[in-house]
Formats: structure tokens, sequence, C-alpha cells
């Protein structure tokens, strides 16, 4: 795979995948590379380096999350974006989708605007806070459909700290390693599913969780 060109190298994980896209979201995918290891240099956003893992491991990885967010227009809060992942891959397959990226470290939302601007991206907001901090009504409109994070909560404070942000029949999604079904299974209260799912042109396996956050 070395020798792939990285546009190459992304077309042939998106096929593994199963997702079809246009030149123009590819483009952004490649623009989003470019202004990514430009921006490290300086700030360090990503311990990621290489074409090869940058692509793998933050855009592949993050598009594993289509699998779990409903069909159509849907309002989603990105917690903990970091350098934008999995909110930006998100946005940028799905345009329809109103994206909230929130992170609290000012040097990480200097690139999230940046990049949202520099990739003409509408609807997408950047939070510089904690989710601990983020309100509805005042940071948010109303409540999202759906909670994302690559960011490394477990399960229970996850639900604890971002449920506060979800409509109440909304969903909380999140990725997590081999044992994360023995995790979820300890909260008896909790409604879920876990997709588990290979991230391409690698033999990693994810596991995503799903939580419903509907009432009994």
């Amino acid at each position: 795979m070395r020798n792939l060109q990285p546009v190459e190298l992304f077309k042939k994980g998106l096929s593994e995948l199963g997702i079809t896209f246009t030149e123009e979201q590819g483009n952004a995918f490649m623009t989003y590379l470019s202004e990514l290891k430009k921006w490290n240099k300086a700030y360090n956003l990503t311990g990621l380096k290489t074409d090869e893992d940058i692509i793998i491991k933050h855009f592949l990885d993050s598009l594993l999350y289509l699998t779990a967010l409903p069909k159509g227009p849907l309002k989603v809060a990105d917690i903990g974006s970091g350098a934008g992942f999995p909110g930006i891959p998100v946005k940028i397959m799905r345009p329809e989708i109103e994206m909230y990226l929130i992170e609290p470290t000012g040097k990480k939302t200097a690139f999230l605007r940046h990049i949202t601007r520099h990739l003409h991206l509408n609807d997408i907001h950047v939070i510089e806070k904690r989710i601990e901090d983020t309100k509805v009504s005042d940071e948010i409109p109303s409540p999202v459909d759906a909670a994302v994070t690559r960011a490394l909560f477990d399960v229970r404070e996850f639900i604890r700290k971002a449920s506060h942000i979800v409509r109440q029949d909304g969903i909380l999604v999140l990725s997590k390693g081999p044992k994360a079904e023995e995790e979820v299974r300890e909260l008896k209260e909790v409604k879920y599913k876990v997709l588990p799912l290979k991230l391409p042109l690698s033999d990693m396996q994810r596991q995503i969780i799903v939580i419903n956050l509907r009432k009994n």
C-alpha cells in the first residue's frame, strides 16, 4: 500500500467500506490531509504523521460511524472532536447533517474553524467548551439526534457527560476495542447494540457501540 498515492489509498479504503463518493468529496479529504499535516508541524494536533496512518486511522476510522447513523437530515454533536474526528469526515460524506464540533482546546478549535471554512462546509459549528459546560439553548439551539465520540471515554462516562444535549430518543455512538461488549453489558438499564467492524486496509477490529437513550 505504501506505493499508492494518498487519493488512491483513500479510494481503496472507501471501496472496502462500500461507500460511493463524488470527486468533490475525494478532493475535500485530500485538502483535509494537506492542511492537517501543515498545521500539525506547529500545533501537534495528532500523533499520526504519515499519509497512510492519517487516511486509515483518522479518515476511514471516522467513516465507520456512518454505519450507526440513521439516514436523512440529522443534528449530530462530535464530543472531544480534536482535529475533527469523526465529525468532519462524517460531514463531508453526509452534507445534510448539521454538525457540532465540541472541543475545549484552543489550538484544536482554531484548526477546526480554519478547516471548516477552507472546505466550505455549511451547517457545521465549532464550540470551544468541554461537553459538561455545553448547554442546550446556549451553544446548541435544541437537543441533537446523536452524539458521537472517538475520545477516550468509557461508556458510563460518555452517557453521563453527553446525554444532556441529546434528545430523549436519540443515540450515543462511540468506538471501542474488543472488550467493548463486556463494558456495556454492565449497564443493565441501557439499550444498546454493538456493530463489529473491520478497519479498512488494516487488520484492526472496531466495535461501534450504539446506545439508545429511549426511556423504558
